[in-house]
């Protein structure tokens, strides 16, 4: 019976949101508006009864959705494309998001909201939706304009901001307090934990898929991405992240593969269909009488939504350099909340940590903010002449100036060959540096979890951690050399173009080079020691390990440095690969 039930409502499902968006298609409104409203008409709020009754089997079926929703952003998000982000799109995003994180955050706590819900309020309003965004600007025929291209920079980056704000949430609301260590500590270990997993996955995923691919088989492919993502989904869940980093992550990796075009077209029909459940189900939960209720809070949220987003994000990208009326074009393109913001209100109802009005309220504010997108980017134009020509004249030969002065600012020459050299060193070590703490970090996980179960062959538990933690040293060493050879460089480079005076200059450089480097490879043995203190050997078992790998060290140091530069290679290569066409 249970599985008739099931059926039946997974039919009337299909069978509503397929009426409706077609609806939908020919009043040419977005399709997720016409899921949601699917959802609404066949919901247990609507009369005369509700047509579904296996409502836990659908919500299971709706976080699913969320899985493949968010692998789909992961596939559309090209880390070659990231450092052509630029400036704009990061000053843009922090801009807007900080602004409605606090806007957000002080309306809720001005209705009397409880603190969860006014802080889960203000995430949800502070991230733009990709997908109508996207839609609308290519439905309008602007996508090759600049603004446009700035507008999709600034998604990718909000992206990556709704992705560290949902664990932020996830570990704010397990404690009931927003504690700023916590917070810090939370970043940082995010921070590793997405360089680790996105360099190793990267190295090995793509070239695993690519192989699989050969056999021509989208059987073979589709199966082999989902054991993939449903894997890594479960991994970061037991490292106590939410499944949406695991699949963004996921589709990040991904992403990396030379059969990207045949991943997304086996998987787009899963992910439609899941997708189509999440949105439907979020319809579901929608109770006419707490809209009516809500109506004030709604209409305040969606005025302070549009009004707060477009003043912030204009603010943001003309203080980044772009003209004013370009910036006002790229900020109405994102006064509309979407799809991570409903997966921030599941996570709130998921965690039982946010008030039953909060989730249709979101969705109300979202249907609204949809509707009105494509009008708010055919109105910047107009708005644009009228504000000029309302600026009086020195005020606009103002904003001009500042416009060329930053322009002005950018580096030539040399001077800039210099500094992509320096930025690209400082990126190099940041990366090895966070492998060597992710190495250190997953023995410490992996002994405290029993992970690692050495007791049977070392019963002494002193001499198990201390074998964990000599085998992570190991491990370190290749990357602990390429961050000193990195540093060292980078410590030459900054003294050949330093200004030193005097018969001593040549000894002051020598020092400079060689000091920067030993300083950094201390200050990063201590933090691996504070991380990994609970597999910390004893002291006399600790300068053993020690020695033991300086010895390591002096006989394989060149064996090491080019299993480095092999790595290094291969991860540039995956990189740099041209992706094949679509068959």
């Amino acid at each position: 019976m249970h599985t008739i039930a099931f059926l039946r409502d997974l039919a009337v499902i299909m069978l509503t949101a397929g009426v409706v968006t077609i609806v939908f298609r020919l009043l040419r409104q977005p399709v997720v508006l016409g899921y949601i409203v699917a959802g609404a008409l066949i919901g247990p709020h609507t009369p005369p009864y509700s047509l579904i009754t296996d409502k836990t089997t659908i919500q299971t079926l709706a976080e699913l959705g969320i899985v493949f929703l968010l692998f789909s952003l992961g596939l559309e998000f090209s880390l070659r494309h990231l450092r052509q982000v630029g400036i704009t799109a990061l000053v843009t995003a922090l801009a807007g998001v900080v602004a409605m994180l606090w806007l957000g955050y002080e309306i809720g706590l001005g209705f009397g909201w409880h603190t969860m819900d006014a802080l889960f309020l203000g995430t949800m309003l502070s991230i733009s939706s990709t997908t109508i965004t996207i839609k609308a600007i290519d439905e309008l025929g602007l996508k090759k304009q600049h603004f446009a291209r700035v507008v999709f920079a600034v998604l990718i980056v909000e992206d990556v901001f709704a992705i560290c704000m949902v664990a932020l949430l996830s570990g704010i609301a397990a404690t009931g307090a927003i504690d700023s260590a916590e917070i810090l500590r939370t970043l940082g270990t995010l921070t590793v934990f997405l360089v680790a997993a996105l360099v190793l996955g990267i190295l090995a995923v793509p070239r695993l898929l690519d192989f699989i691919a050969r056999f021509n088989s989208n059987e073979m492919l589709l199966i082999a991405v989902l054991g993939l993502l449903f894997g890594f989904c479960l991994l970061v869940v037991h490292m106590g992240y939410s499944v949406a980093l695991g699949a963004f992550v996921a589709g990040v990796v991904v992403a990396e593969a030379q059969c990207l075009k045949r991943v997304e077209r086996v998987i787009e029909p899963v992910r439609d269909m899941f997708s189509a459940i999440f949105f439907v189900a979020i319809g579901l939960m929608l109770d006419p009488h707490v809209l009516l209720d809500h109506t004030a809070p709604i209409a305040i949220v969606t005025v302070a939504l549009v009004l707060g987003k477009v003043l912030a994000r204009s603010f943001g990208a003309f203080a980044a350099g772009q003209n004013g009326h370009d910036s006002l074009r790229i900020s109405m393109s994102l006064a509309q909340i979407g799809e991570f913001s409903f997966i921030i209100a599941a996570l709130g109802t998921t965690l039982k940590v946010t008030s039953d009005f909060l989730y249709p309220i979101i969705v109300a504010v979202s249907a609204i903010t949809t509707l009105f997108t494509p009008y708010m980017i055919r109105a910047a134009d107009p708005l644009g002449d009228r504000l000029r020509k309302l600026l009086p004249e020195g005020f606009r030969r103002i904003l001009h100036l500042y416009t060329e002065w930053l322009q002005s600012l950018r580096f030539e020459g040399d001077r800039a060959v210099i500094a992509a050299m320096v930025r690209r060193i400082l990126l190099q070590t940041f990366v090895n540096y966070c492998l060597v703490i992710a190495i250190f970090a997953g023995g410490a996980y992996a002994a405290s979890a029993r992970g690692l179960d050495l007791r049977a062959w070392l019963p002494n538990p002193r001499i198990a951690d201390a074998a964990i933690w000599g085998t992570a040293l190991v491990l370190s060493l290749p990357f602990l050399i390429a961050a000193y050879r990195k540093l060292k460089a980078l410590s030459m480079m900054l003294a050949e173009v330093g200004v030193f005076a005097g018969r001593h200059t040549e000894r002051v450089r020598r020092i400079v080079a060689e000091v920067l480097p030993v300083v950094s490879i201390a200050i990063m043995l201590v933090l691996v020691c504070a991380l990994s203190s609970s597999i910390l050997p004893p002291a006399e078992l600790l300068i053993a390990m020690l020695t033991i790998g300086a010895l390591i060290l002096a006989l394989l140091w060149r064996t090491m440095v080019k299993l480095h530069s092999r790595l290094q290679i291969a991860l540039i290569e995956t990189l740099q690969s041209e992706k094949e066409q679509p068959h």
